[in-house]
């Protein structure tokens, strides 16, 4: 149909003027030169930067997949019971666990805790300040907004070029990566929860001569609490999602075993570590969500 209409029309109004090829072509090659001059260039210092995450990302690692498995349910079932105060959750936190390990996927399910408690640490370690600087700046808001949109838009597997040209394979690449990747829901919400505080108790902290600082820490920050923690939430179901894309990388646990899957066409290896995958996601958003919600309602009852 296209091609009888166009018989009829000139052909600049059927085929889009783009820019001449070689022109293009010049282009391409400017740009990926000048990336791999930068890289040539400050790779040494970059990798050197990123060395504590690497002791950071190894040690935690180790220490999860050493440690007894009956110390790391303790553990975990401790930490599930004090941050979601909910018997169902922690049990079935533990019959997660218990049923990952019967499966054979302990320590690749251990390797990916490791890699997602880091990704989430430093989302966080990122995302808050941040979130705090846009509360406070419309222009800066609209600046960076853009670039989180971005971020969050860009398909997940280009973020993988420039990490892989600039770090090589391994796994601070991919925890790179994941917080690229990670790191937008937790700057949005901290900047919404603050922005959300409501004006009049605001007002109330102006009246009582409190500072820009404790306004900051005393009120607005605790208000915006549960916001804050619902960006936490999306920051660990978005670096779980992302390690197994990571994986293309040299991320272990189980992300390479369901690229492993896909690649060989094995397909309940790959459902059973998807399904890992899911238990873990499920746990933590029970938790963090449980926790919120108890936050909430203490807030309520204290400012109510």
């Amino acid at each position: 149909m296209a091609s009888g209409i166009c018989a009829f029309l000139p052909e600049l109004a059927c085929r889009f003027p783009a820019l001449d090829e070689s022109l293009l072509r010049d282009l391409r090659k400017s740009v990926d030169a000048a990336f791999k001059t930068f890289v040539r260039t400050y790779g040494d210092a970059i990798d050197q930067a990123t060395e504590p995450l690497q002791w950071l990302l190894n040690s935690l690692e180790k220490l999860f997949v050493d440690a007894p498995w009956p110390l790391v349910l303790l553990v975990v079932a401790g930490v599930v019971q004090a941050v979601g105060r909910d018997l169902r959750i922690t049990l079935g936190a533990l019959a997660a666990l218990v049923a990952i390990g019967l499966l054979g996927l302990w320590e690749d399910t251990m390797v990916t805790l490791a890699m997602v408690t880091v990704c989430t640490a430093v989302s966080v370690a990122i995302g808050i300040p941040l979130g705090i600087a846009l509360s406070r700046s419309d222009r800066l808001q609209a600046a960076v907004t853009p670039v989180l949109d971005v971020m969050q838009t860009l398909p997940s597997f280009v973020y993988l070029i420039p990490v892989v040209m600039i770090f090589g394979i391994g796994k601070v690449p991919g925890l790179i990566a994941v917080v690229v990747y990670a790191v937008p829901p937790m700057i949005r919400l901290t900047n919404l929860g603050i922005r959300l505080v409501d004006r009049e108790v605001i007002e109330a902290a102006d009246a009582f001569g409190s500072s820009a600082r404790n306004k900051l820490f005393d009120v607005q920050l605790p208000l915006a609490l549960p916001t804050i923690m619902a960006g936490v939430n999306q920051t660990i179901m978005m670096a779980l999602a992302m390690v197994v894309v990571a994986s293309m990388i040299g991320v272990g646990g189980l992300g390479r075993n369901v690229l492993q899957a896909i690649t060989n066409q094995f397909f309940t290896i790959g459902v059973l570590n998807g399904f890992a995958v899911v238990a873990i996601a499920v746990v933590f958003d029970r938790a963090s969500q449980s926790y919120g919600k108890r936050l909430q309602r203490h807030l309520e009852v204290v400012h109510g």
